[in-house]
């Protein structure tokens, strides 16, 4: 079954400053504010939803098509995501524009200040969906360009292809009609528990009303797990627990990938959840969202360690 990751692509440049923003900040002059931190160097990882999915899902032994649109300095990513045998078929590269990019400045203190050029995230991949039909395809929405989370949306819906709606750090962009839209018809809503209330706000929808539009409902609630709702009722999903939590940035994204990789294999829903909750726990362990690596022995081990064979993770393994 062919797997359709949209969202973004990004090059996430990461530089720590070795003292404090604060010391170099006067508070009466803030309104004129002009200061300069000299970093100890930058270290730049592979990032964006679409690709931090794709990642773990090579993982996984999947080789989604991914769809977001790259810029004139997306070679160095292409090797990687070539490497990793993934297809760069949907990937729209703009000549004029850079790949979006993520510059982090992190202090003594852990604080953060951040600037996000978009570039060709700004302009739409594109792509179709010729001979593709429901009963060959699963896709995820995840954040992105707008236009193209609107028309894959309705892409899908129209060829039957079930979707994931993950709107994410696109709900502020977002009117409340176009999360309606786009939640109508989902085979799942999935977000954290304060995006989910930032969707209800905008929609006037409660749980519910998700659930009238949307098959089923998963939040994530970082080291709590996840809660996976359904009209047959809810389904806690523990959290698995962790050699060391490094970086927690690219649990979501690996949770999804687990759970892509559950639906695409045609697993039960709670089971897909675990696996899921499985695949985000080795993302945790390493900085960075494509810096952790495992194998499937290792992966199905982690399962039984965590679950059991209760839910039937011997029968997943075949």
């Amino acid at each position: 079954m062919r797997i359709f990751v949209s969202g973004s692509l990004a090059y996430d440049r990461i530089m720590d400053f070795p003292g404090r923003f604060s010391d170099h900040i006067l508070p009466d002059k803030i309104h004129i504010l002009n200061v300069c931190f000299t970093v100890n160097g930058l270290a730049e990882r592979f990032g964006g939803t679409a690709g931090n999915i794709a990642y773990n899902l090579s993982l996984l032994g999947e080789k989604p098509e991914i769809l977001a649109a790259a810029g004139k300095d997306f070679e160095r990513y292409a090797q990687w995501l070539t490497h990793l045998g993934l297809p760069l078929g949907g990937i729209c590269v703009i000549p004029e524009e850079f790949t979006a990019g993520a510059y982090i400045t992190t202090d003594k203190a852990d604080n953060q200040i951040t600037g996000f050029n978009p570039g060709a995230m700004r302009h739409p991949s594109r792509y179709t969906f010729e001979g593709i039909c429901g009963d060959e395809a699963i896709a995820i929405i995840s954040p992105g360009n707008i236009e193209d989370m609107l028309t894959y949306s309705r892409a899908f819906k129209q060829r039957g292809v079930p979707y994931i709606f993950d709107p994410g750090q696109t709900i502020t962009a977002l009117t409340g009609a176009q999360l309606v839209e786009m939640m109508t018809g989902a085979a799942l809503l999935i977000s954290n528990d304060y995006e989910l209330e930032m969707i209800m706000k905008p929609t006037g929808f409660d749980r519910s009303a998700i659930l009238r539009r949307a098959a089923g409902l998963i939040t994530t609630l970082g080291e709590n797990g996840a809660l996976l709702v359904t009209a047959a009722g809810e389904t806690r999903i523990p959290a698995v627990p962790v050699v060391r939590v490094a970086d927690p940035t690219g649990a979501g994204d690996a949770f999804r990938a687990g759970l892509l990789k559950g639906l695409v294999t045609g697993k039960p829903l709670a089971a897909a959840a675990r696996m899921g909750a499985v695949c985000a726990s080795f993302a945790v362990e390493c900085l960075g969202t494509q810096e952790h690596a495992f194998t499937l022995e290792r992966f199905w081990q982690r399962f039984q360690a965590s679950f059991g064979d209760g839910d039937g993770s011997a029968a997943l393994r075949a």
